[in-house]
């Protein structure tokens, strides 16, 4: 899925819109007045079903999420999409790195190799790395951990990387830059990590980006990172996620635990799936990565309170950033209703009270199996957390345990795992089913709903079909991958391009009339789509056959402009459906009866061209 198909999943146009507009329900649509030119009956009207908005009024115009923005907020493309990534918690990779950006990174990197290879070998070598050679022993380390993980140590000298480094050519600059030295109110710099036992941390290509330290004695603080810098982000990555990875994917499961020792030791012990958080809560930056390799996540954090605490808050995270899928769910009155249900399974490994994963794993490897295989899934999991806190022994705690629990019991969008928390809640309280039934369904529909209460009502569910644009892009990849269409006399205006990344596409290549010249000119969300494009596989007839490629064009924009028609006249069928005698309202059906006459007359016009062409 690209970035813009993932705004898209994310984000419900009737979100988006009910913050300029007050909406209300028509039928399957929603209406309100335009808020791009004064009326006082309501032609403006959102599909949440095709994601898409249209003015019937004088206007005419409509289109996606991206469009609204635009011209709503009176900014480019690019704004737009940055606007809506926010919304939507979807991280923006920055324009295409430049030259010189790129070679400031690989020095950055470099360095930090290089500063690995230092720590690494004064932890063997030196006397002074004696004392974390003795504590990686205790913590039971072996040789081959220490040279797997690339474990190091930094001497107790205000300055031993920094002369090292600028004798291999680095400037201070460069080692402020990666935080591996720090700068000092006099204007002096030195080591940022001393008399510490180093932990290199890795992307997930296994370049070395930061590092982490831990002191061995009584210092403050217990754990030093380097500092956030454009290739350091601790919330973006895992620890250990460059070893793990294929077992990840392998074993469709990922381990997420704290600690450095607790992933050192779990991968000596053969538990190659297993990552670190790095004693942070988890971020939708990780998840972003780590549902690339697996939908499976299962957490193991302190048993204390805080530790459970913290699992709460990982299982919202998780539940909120991992994929979603479309489903039908049958109501009572027989009609289907879809729903966005999260596609992935949340686990949580409950540890013996006072212990670590790591501590587990060495002293009973057996019972580390046995809690991986026992993991409780989240929903039971935040069950046996709620009812631990509450005395359910009396109706103020029976009420409170329900109002508790009630809104995670709602979030299970499948009925089947709704009815079994329901029913479980019920005997656990020892009341009735059917009460608890009727308070489930006065909630919102959702926590989107609950502000749409107070202005316009609607579910955000965003059907995957209506995500992407097939026809449009087939177009588009004729136009980029064969250059020489450029030259015939295309009646292609943009507006026939509904998704509002391909109609930027569309115009940025009218300006540019060069593939080279407008990948230069495109940021990275558009540059992903365009290359898309560029890839996409075409009939290899029309490799060496000019006619056919034009009169493949040709039907093309033909189908396009049908498809234009078509729309309006769904569009009308499904509002004069309404029936209403809301004058508003139908002043709005008036002006689609209009246009749809328009429509039928352009409709013909097509059918009869195609029956030419044929």
């Amino acid at each position: 899925m690209s970035v813009i198909d993932e705004i898209k999943s994310r984000i419900d146009i009737v979100d988006i819109i009910s913050d300029y507009v007050t909406l209300r329900k028509a039928g399957r649509n929603f209406c309100g007045l335009c808020p791009f030119h004064n009326e006082r009956n309501p032609s403006f009207f959102v599909f949440p079903e095709r994601q898409s908005w249209h003015c019937f009024g004088s206007c005419s115009t409509g289109g996606d999420i991206f469009s609204f923005i635009m011209k709503k907020e009176n900014v480019d493309f690019a704004e737009a999409l940055r606007i809506l990534a926010q919304r939507a918690g979807v991280t923006l990779e920055s324009h295409k790195v430049s030259g010189e950006g790129s070679r400031k990174r690989d020095r950055q990197i470099q360095a930090n190799e290089e500063a690995a290879l230092f720590y690494h070998h004064f932890l063997l070598n030196s006397d002074g790395g004696k004392v974390a050679r003795e504590y990686l022993g205790k913590r039971k380390v072996s040789p081959e951990s220490i040279n797997d993980f690339r474990l190091g140590f930094s001497p107790d000298k205000w300055e031993s990387l920094k002369p090292f480094l600028l004798k291999r050519g680095y400037t201070e600059r460069e080692l402020k830059e990666c935080g591996l030295i720090v700068e000092s109110d006099k204007g002096t710099s030195y080591d940022r990590f001393r008399n510490r036992l180093v932990f290199p941390i890795h992307d997930i290509r296994g370049q070395v980006i930061g590092f982490g330290a831990r002191a061995l004695d009584d210092s403050l603080p217990k754990y030093v990172n380097s500092p956030q810098s454009s290739l350091f982000d601790k919330g973006s990555t895992f620890y250990g996620i460059d070893r793990a990875r294929e077992t990840i994917r392998a074993k469709n499961l990922a381990i997420i635990v704290e600690g450095y020792m607790d992933v050192i030791i779990a991968h000596q012990h053969d538990w190659q799936n297993v990552i670190a958080s790095m004693g942070t809560s988890l971020t939708e930056k990780q998840i972003s990565s780590l549902k690339k390799l697996t939908a499976t996540v299962t957490l193991a954090l302190d048993a204390d309170a805080a530790g459970e605490k913290a699992s709460l808050r990982d299982i919202e995270v998780l539940s909120r950033s991992m994929d979603r899928k479309i489903m039908p769910v049958p109501q009572a009155s027989g009609w289907v209703k879809y729903e966005n249900i999260l596609d992935a399974e949340i686990k949580v490994i409950i540890l013996p009270s006072g212990k670590d994963p790591d501590d587990v794993i060495k002293e009973s490897p057996a019972l580390w199996q046995k809690l991986v295989a026992e993991a409780l899934p989240a929903m039971d999991f935040i069950f046996q957390n709620t009812l631990t806190e509450i005395d359910t022994g009396h109706a103020q705690g029976k009420s409170l345990a329900t109002k508790n629990l009630l809104p995670f019991i709602h979030e299970l969008k499948d009925p089947v795992r709704q009815e079994y928390y329901l029913q479980k809640l019920a005997h656990t309280l020892s009341i009735s089913e059917f009460k608890i039934k009727e308070m489930l369904n006065d909630m919102p529909a959702n926590r989107t709903e609950a502000k749409r209460a107070k202005g316009a009502p609607g579910q955000a569910h965003i059907p995957q079909r209506f995500l992407s644009h097939p026809l449009e892009e087939y177009c588009l990849a004729l136009l980029f991958q064969y250059p020489e269409l450029e030259k015939d006399p295309l009646a292609l205006p943009a507006e026939l391009f509904e998704s509002s990344e391909n109609r930027e596409l569309f115009l940025r290549w009218q300006n540019a009339h060069d593939i080279a010249l407008l990948q230069e000119q495109l940021d990275a969300a558009l540059a992903e789509h365009l290359n898309y494009l560029l890839s996409k596989a075409l009939p290899p007839q029309l490799e060496n056959n000019d006619q056919l490629k034009r009169s493949t064009m040709a039907d093309c924009i033909l189908r396009l402009q049908e498809r234009q028609w078509r729309r309006l006249e769904t569009n009308k069928r499904e509002l004069l459906s309404l029936e209403s005698t809301n004058d508003d309202l139908l002043a709005g059906v008036a002006k689609l009866e209009e246009q749809g006459i328009e429509s039928g007359r352009q409709l013909q016009k097509i059918f009869t061209r195609k029956k030419g062409a044929a």
